[in-house]
Formats: structure tokens, sequence, C-alpha cells
């Protein structure tokens, strides 16, 4: 009966544990008091196109909520743009309950009605860059730039039905294209010019960007020698730009090459060394990456992986990548700690059975932990991030002091002659006071963390419900396990040995004892 009573307590949260298990996230939801969108400019856009085609209409839309003719009134904004053609935009209120409004209207009458670009809005996190709290990157990747474009729009389509809410951006976007200028050598017209590719390589780079020759050192510093002709203004007069040969004869360009106007991506991404096109999603407000990498995992990725051509492959990067990571991490710190408190335990007990009955007793905490983060989902969005797992770790070194406690007493009554059920219940009657003082303490000092709402709260909330929640149901189950575990094994009855001490006595009172 008792052997039952023992594997229900210590089954049971591990069971408990892995059926409430909840959402994974990487790091806590803590947005802030600002808008932040990011804007796709159209390709080959100039920074005179930028400007005055873009952000003059974003400033003068903007105007009226920074002189609070509109509301919510602003506090400042800003408009950026780097290179790839790609730029983002700012916002930041005055009054911050009022910030999902303001989200709407810059998604909405703000960026709407912009020339040939993409954007999307969101609250601004304070983790990371825009979206890195919680982005999967999903890179296609194939040598066929074609196909791998088609894959990406149809994948755009395919994310969009499975995750309305969520905001899917394409890097580098496959239906924006630049005008390239293609420059295909004549091998036979460039030997006979004495020539090999690579001069003619070098000769085109001067042509255009530059080509290097080397360095200049005044004595201070060292400056690049660039040489680059006069730019030509079309193909044409490029074709006929001269060019001297070896030999002494002049031929024009045009000879030596032919050139073709054609179109491509405004850039190309490379990860692993292929041609990459990233899918980059950002999960809806109020759900966990963990939920969706599961969605993309089950019911996204294999639908793209059809529209791929024959070679192609499928990586994942961004946040949801750094999870799997950090949770492998962290798995191998918990094993680690525990198997470093198990080792130290058995040294200062000398004794594994002893060492086992205190380690046994953390599953408790985990338990605990696990229910305290579900009632909090009830109230508020909690997922499991990684100060919420770093919390299950602090677990490890707070509840085991109760159990070390018992066992320590527990020993000594034995030691002092103590039957074994004697030992265990003078064990409870000594140290229940000071288990309840140190274990209402932890609790009382994380709950203000919990329970009272206010800037940054939310970034420490997870581990503080973790740590409560384990100390509590850790504490009532350990004062229920653990005196069962420690009268396994005792002696039918209930028999002890005492140990007597015959240095005390003299005479006829040593006879007697």
């Amino acid at each position: 009966k008792r052997a039952s009573w023992i594997a229900g307590l210590m089954v049971t949260p591990v069971f408990v544990t892995w059926l409430l298990l909840p959402s994974l996230n990487y790091l806590p939801p803590v947005k802030r008091d600002a808008v932040d969108a990011w804007i796709s400019f159209p390709p080959g856009a100039s920074i005179d196109v930028k400007e005055n085609e873009v952000a003059r209409m974003i400033v003068e839309w903007l105007q009226s909520y920074m002189d609070g003719e509109k509301e919510p009134a602003l506090k400042n904004y800003y408009v950026t743009t780097w290179p790839g053609g790609n730029g983002g935009l700012g916002v930041r209120i005055k009054d911050q309950s009022r910030i999902k409004e303001m989200v709407e209207i810059v998604q909405k009458e703000i960026l709407v009605g912009l020339p040939d670009t993409f954007s999307f809005a969101q609250q601004g996190n304070l983790f990371g860059n825009f979206g890195d709290d919680g982005t999967i990157e999903l890179h296609l990747q194939s040598s066929d730039s074609i196909g791998l474009a088609k894959a990406a729009i149809a994948g755009t389509e395919v994310i969009k039905e499975f995750l309305p809410e969520a905001n899917v951006n394409t890097n580098p976007r496959p239906e924006f294209s630049n005008p390239e200028l293609r420059i295909i050598p004549n091998d036979d017209r460039i030997r006979e010019a004495g020539w090999t590719r690579n001069d003619v390589a070098s000769i085109v780079r001067a042509l255009g960007d530059g080509l290097y020759v080397g360095e200049h050192f005044n004595g201070q510093e060292r400056q690049d020698i660039i040489l680059r002709a006069e730019a030509s203004k079309n193909p044409e007069a490029l074709a006929r730009v001269p060019l001297y040969t070896p030999g002494g004869s002049s031929v024009p360009l045009g000879e030596l090459v032919k050139l073709e106007r054609a179109v491509g991506p405004s850039n190309i991404q490379r990860v692993d060394g292929r041609r990459t096109v990233s899918l980059q999603i950002n999960p809806p407000a109020g759900m966990s990456l963990g939920d969706a990498v599961e969605i993309v995992e089950t019911q996204i990725e294999p639908r793209i992986r059809e529209l791929l051509p024959s070679d192609g492959a499928i990586i994942y990067g961004g946040s949801a990548d750094s999870l799997k990571k950090a949770i492998r991490t962290m798995g191998e710190n918990f094993l680690f700690a525990l198997g470093l408190l198990f080792l130290i335990l058995a040294a200062l007990f000398r004794s594994m059975r002893d060492s086992i009955l205190v380690v046994v007793t953390i599953p408790l905490a985990t338990v605990g932990g696990i229910v305290a983060l579900r009632l909090l989902n009830l109230i508020t969005f909690q997922p499991m991030d990684l100060l919420t797992m770093i919390g299950f770790i602090i677990l490890l070194g707070l509840v085991v002091n109760n159990a070390i406690l018992l066992v320590h007493q527990t020993r000594s009554g034995e030691r002092d002659g103590l039957n074994r059920k004697d030992a265990v219940s003078q064990a409870l009657n000594v140290r229940l006071r000071p288990i309840f003082m140190s274990t209402l303490t932890s609790i009382f000092g994380m709950l203000p963390l919990v329970v009272i709402p206010g800037v940054g709260s939310v970034i420490y909330r997870g581990l503080a419900a973790t740590i409560v929640g384990g100390m509590a149901v850790s504490t009532l189950f350990t004062l229920l396990l653990l005196p069962s575990l420690l009268r396994l094994g005792e002696a039918p009855g209930g028999w002890g040995v005492k140990i007597v001490d015959l240095r005390r006595y003299t005479g006829r009172e040593k006879e007697a004892a």
C-alpha cells in the first residue's frame, strides 16, 4: 500500500508536467510604447524617389498627429532607409495606452497608397531589432532562380492560408526586379586581341564602378587607388568605347563582349553557399513562437516543398532556429545542474541513498511551476520563454532545501536511538517551522512580480510564477512524499537500536546499562 502511494506521488507530477507543458517562446513578449513599420521600396528607387514620393507623403500624414490636431498625439517619429531597397518607420505616442490604436492607424492610413511599396506595422519589441523576438524564417533554396521565385510567391499565399493574421515578408522580393546589363564574353575575339577573360573583366570594372590598382601611403594613412573611366550614358555608348590591344590595334568593347539588357533580382541572398529566398513570418499577436513553428512544420512546410524545384530545400532561421538551440542548451544545463547537485549531496550525506531521496522531490517542483504558468495564462498571455526556463533551474537550488532538512533531521534522530517512525515524526515536528519560513519568504518575495502589473514586469513574470508555483507545490508534496520514502525499509514493528555510551556510567550504573 505504501509503495503504491509513493509511486503515485512520483509518477503523477511527471505525467501532469508532460500533459500541461505550455507553449514555448524564445524571448518574453515585451513591447515598447512605439510602432515599428517595415517598408520595401520599389526596385532601383533613388534617394530622390524615396524622399519625395514616399518619405514626404508619410511626413505630411503624420504632421497632424505631431501637432496634436489628431489623436493619439505623437512624441516623435523617424523614417529610415538602408541598402537593399528597404526602410523603416518608427512612431512614438504620448499616451501609451493607445498604442494598439496607433498601430491600426499606421497600417491602414499612413502606409496605404504609397507607390509600388510593400509595408506592414506592429508594436515595437523591447528585445532585438524589428520582429526579432518571434520571427520564423523559412530559407527556400534552389539553383533554379525562376522556380525559386515562383515558389516564394506561392509560399506566401500558403502561409496566409494557415496564419491569416501573420505578417509575411519575402527577402529578396521575387516580384521586384531591377534592370541589369549582362556582359557575355566572345572568347574567340578576345583571344585574337591577345587578352584573356580576366583581362576583359578588369577592363569592364574600370569602365564601371572602378578597378582597384593599389594603394597610396602618405606617411599616416593608406588610401586605395581606383582606376575609373568616365561613365557611359547608355549601353550603346559603352559598346563603342575603344580599347587598345597588346598588339597595338584598337577594337571597340562591343567586339569583345555582347551587351544585353535584362532584368534581375533586386539583390541576391545566399545561405550556406546556396541561392536563397527567405520567407520571414511574424506570428499573430497572442500566439507563441512554439505554436507557430508547429503549424509551419506540420502544415505549411509540406505544401511549400511541393512548390520547390527538384533540387529545392528548406532550412529554418530566425528566432525559430534560436529557440531549438536554446531548448537543447537549457536541457543540457538542467541535466548538468541536476547531476552536480546529486554529487554534492552524496558527498555531504556520505550516502547515495539519501541524496537520491532529496533529488526525487525535484519533479514535484516542476509540476508546480507548470501549473502556475497555466493558471497565469488564464489571465494574460505568458508562454514559456528563456527566462522562465531559467526559473526551473533556479528551483533546483530552492526546493531541495526542505528535503535536506528532513533527511538530515531523520538521520540524526536515528543516530540518537530513535526508531525510523519516531525519527521521521521528530524531523517533521522540529523542521516544519523552518521549512514554512523559508518557503513563504521565497513565495512572497516573488509574488509581486506575478500579481502586480507594471513597466517591465512582464520580463520576469514567467520566472516568478515558476518559482512561486514550484515552491508552493513542492513543499506540500515533499511533506507527504519524503516521510513515506524515509520509512521504506524500516524494521518490522518499528524497532530501533539504541546506542549507549558506557563512558557516562560507573559502577552499578554501568552494569545496569
